[in-house]
């Protein structure tokens, strides 16, 4: 499938808005045809955003009057202070100071690129519920525009404008939403009436959304897809993860609950007694998370993917992207292990007292319980802490259920010679946790079979990974950054994103007086309940809802 874009516009129409001497330097960029939007703050230089960056447009600081004769031309901001031009898609946002006076203005271009969609087309006329994930000004809108116009040809597409940002301003829509109808959203807290309104009213076979952000419009987004209607719709945000974390959008990807297994249940899975699990069907059952305006990721069954992330074994998206050439690539990654941070967090200690390594070679004398990890290491690499040695030998380490991030942040803070890979392929040596280890998962045998050393730590803490790889490099005493206070902060900090995603409550290690108190005064900042039970030393911290 070849790239054929082709983009309409009309920069014309914003530029005659502008005060001319700010028309006539943004017109004399080199790459006018890559601008985003144009900025103008009081008392600053106005600026141009680009494709490929920022740049200075005048001068000069912008003055009242130069904001005036944008605002005169463009006429009154509807309530969530954005304004646009009729039968463009231009948008213009207004920042106000306490006394309601405009002092800032966002003029944002906006443009039909027809040839977008191209890149997910086959997902779009699957009759799939879509949702589009991206960071602001990456291309959601433009897509889902594109969507619409592709839809309409053979289907009836309405489309719930809040911001007149699809369909443009003005009662006609743009000619970019092709046959597709437009609703208008009087009020932006109104946009979820108006969702429910499109379906009993016009009969839809297709409604397209533009940022999906409150927990009523994600609402009424499960009730239009309950009722068969195929749903194509954007929310703010970078991952599939970063959506099961936001506590008003979860639901729709299937939201979170907190269930507790029974003993012989909990034993089978390796995992505590209560875990999370996806509490009900997605409302999207696709997502596509723009990673820039040629490459995206696609999540084909969200509901596999969310089961996955939950249990710990997140599956790799599909990547979709252009080359150079305009062609479209498929890119399927095989399932990988990494923990996320919706991992329950229950009490527990430290990292073993005799951790243990199994050598890939599988013969029993091989895998045998070793007293410590240095064993496994030659002696050239049994090096001194402090600085790298010059020559020391870098090893490979493959993450199978062991933070990446976390394993990343103490190799840099302990100077370890070592290196996070992404595949089994390029490691020579793999680190996991016991109870993934239990389960015999394919990564842990295909290790074996290739003889790479494993190493099996309690769990998934940054305590635990210094120490392992403390171990390991014999990095002892002032490398490790991470203190007793550090950890257990941070073990308070994932409690919260957990019971924010709705776990009941969590129980943290136990710890001081004086580094409860520093919990209790994290659980109050998060606007949660906290309670200390138990006697000293073993007294912990227990915070839950409401």
């Amino acid at each position: 499938m070849i790239k054929t874009h082709h983009i309409t516009d009309d920069l014309e129409a914003m530029l005659k808005v502008f005060p001319p001497e700010l028309a006539e330097a943004v017109r004399q960029r080199d790459n006018f045809d890559d601008l985003l939007e144009v900025v103008m703050d009081l008392g600053r230089k106005p600026t141009a955003r680009f494709v490929d960056g920022e740049y200075v447009l005048l001068d000069r600081p912008v003055i009242q009057e130069d904001i005036e004769y944008v605002t005169v031309r463009i006429g009154d901001f509807d309530a969530d202070n954005r304004a646009g031009m009729e039968r463009t898609l231009h948008r213009i946002s207004a920042i106000r100071n306490r006394r309601g006076r405009i002092v800032g203005l966002t003029c944002r271009v906006g443009r039909a690129v027809f040839g977008t969609i191209d890149i997910i087309n086959d997902l779009v006329t699957s009759n799939e519920s879509i949702l589009i994930l991206g960071k602001p000004g990456v291309g959601k809108t433009t897509m889902l525009r594109e969507a619409a116009r592709t839809l309409a040809e053979s289907r009836r597409v309405v489309i719930v404008d809040t911001s007149n940002e699809i369909g443009g301003d003005g009662d006609v829509p743009h000619p970019a939403v092709g046959n597709s109808r437009r609703m208008q959203v009087p009020k932006p807290s109104l946009q979820h009436e108006v969702m429910i309104e499109a379906v009993e009213n016009h009969n839809p076979e297709v409604i397209v959304i533009d940022e999906i952000g409150r927990e009523l419009e994600a609402q009424a987004a499960r009730t239009i897809a309950e009722r068969g209607v195929q749903l194509i719709g954007t929310a703010h945000g970078n991952a599939l993860e970063n959506l099961l974390l936001n506590p008003t959008l979860s639901d729709l990807v299937g939201g979170i609950e907190s269930v507790t297994l029974s003993d012989d249940e909990a034993r089978r899975r390796g995992t505590q007694k209560t875990v999370l699990e996806r509490r009900a069907p997605p409302t999207f059952t696709v997502l596509v998370e723009i990673q820039d305006r040629n490459h995206v990721n696609v999540h084909r069954d969200v509901a596999s993917s969310v089961d996955a992330i939950l249990r710990g074994y997140p599956i790799p998206p599909e990547q979709r992207y252009w080359d150079e050439n305009g062609k479209v690539h498929y890119v399927r990654s095989a399932p990988t292990a990494a923990p996320t941070a919706l991992q329950s967090i229950k009490r527990g200690t430290g990292m073993e007292k005799t951790p243990f390594q199994r050598n890939g070679q599988g013969s029993t004398e091989e895998k045998r319980r070793v007293p410590r990890y240095q064993e496994l290491i030659g002696e050239s690499e049994k090096q001194l802490p402090g600085a790298r040695p010059e020559g020391q030998t870098v090893r490979n380490l493959y993450a199978f259920g062991v933070a990446r991030n976390r394993l990343l942040q103490a190799i840099r803070a302990m100077n370890a010679p070592a290196r996070v890979v992404r595949t089994l392929d390029e490691a020579d040596t793999l680190v996991t946790q016991r109870r993934y280890y239990r389960e015999r998962l394919q990564p842990i045998v295909a290790a074996e079979e290739k003889g790479v050393p494993i190493f099996v730590i309690k769990s998934n803490t940054d305590d635990q990974i210094a120490q392992f790889l403390s171990d390991l490099f014999s990095l002892h005493g002032p490398t490790s950054n991470f203190s007793e206070q550090d950890e257990a902060m941070a073990q308070a900090e994932r409690a919260i994103e957990v019971i924010r995603a709705g776990e009941k409550y969590v129980d943290l290690m136990p710890a001081p007086a004086a580094i409860r108190r520093q919990q209790h005064d994290l659980a109050k900042t998060a606007n949660l309940v906290s309670q200390s039970f138990g006697k000293d030393p073993n007294r912990y911290v227990r915070i839950y809802r409401d």
